[in-house]
């Protein structure tokens, strides 16, 4: 399903600030030479990131799951002066190429890339994080989520990306994704802590703002 008709999304794209050629650089080379390249966030959905981002002018941001570093790129955009951004991803293979894109973009001091397993990377951080970016294997966003929320101060943000799961989680007979996903959006509907906003951009996106410890 796709959530928004392609004439208006091409619409709403030529209505919006452009990429920066570095990240239509990336768009391409992923769409021509790495696998599954509709995980990327593509320029409206990088234009919201870098937007949000800016908004809260964030000391430090964490990212779960870096894919080819669009998104790191985009996020970096807002951050505070010296602020620092850390993204976890467990593709050695795509490591070389996104260590140059994050050079190219002079951001190889500010954004901490790491390799790993995030189930296993995460739960040592310490934080704080003023904004959080789960946009990694589905399964085990709510995880993600119940490990990063006591590194999130009151007022801080947690993003979750393909939470419409290209609308399958209005399917009453769900398969392991999309059941995660379901579960994942109830679970944050659900959480007296957060204030939420499930943003039905792209494959949607889920803000939670921190109120409660």
């Amino acid at each position: 399903m796709d959530i928004l008709h392609p004439d208006l999304l091409r619409y709403a794209e030529q209505h919006t600030s452009p990429e920066s050629d570095l990240l239509k650089h990336i768009s391409r080379e992923t769409h021509a030479h790495v696998l599954r390249p509709r995980m990327l966030s593509g320029h409206l959905q990088g234009r919201l990131l870098a937007m949000l981002s800016r908004m809260l002018r964030p000391k430090s941001i964490l990212e779960i799951g870096t894919y080819t570093g669009y998104s790191a790129i985009c996020l970096a955009e807002g951050l505070a002066p010296g602020g620092k951004l850390i993204t976890v991803d467990s593709n050695e293979e795509l490591e070389d190429t996104v260590r140059a894109y994050l050079k190219q973009a002079g951001l190889e001091q500010t954004i901490d890339y790491r390799i790993g397993n995030a189930l296993e990377i995460v739960p040592k951080l310490s934080g704080p994080f003023d904004l959080v970016f789960i946009d990694a294997d589905k399964e085990n966003y709510h995880r993600y989520y119940d490990f990063v929320f006591n590194l999130v101060p009151l007022g801080g943000y947690i993003l979750a990306d393909n939470v419409l799961w290209s609308g399958k989680v209005l399917q009453s007979k769900p398969d392991k994704d999309t059941r995660a996903i379901q579960e994942f959006n109830e679970k944050i509907q659900n959480d007296s802590r957060v204030e939420n906003l499930l943003l039905p951009v792209r494959d949607g996106i889920m803000i939670a703002r921190k109120v409660k410890e």
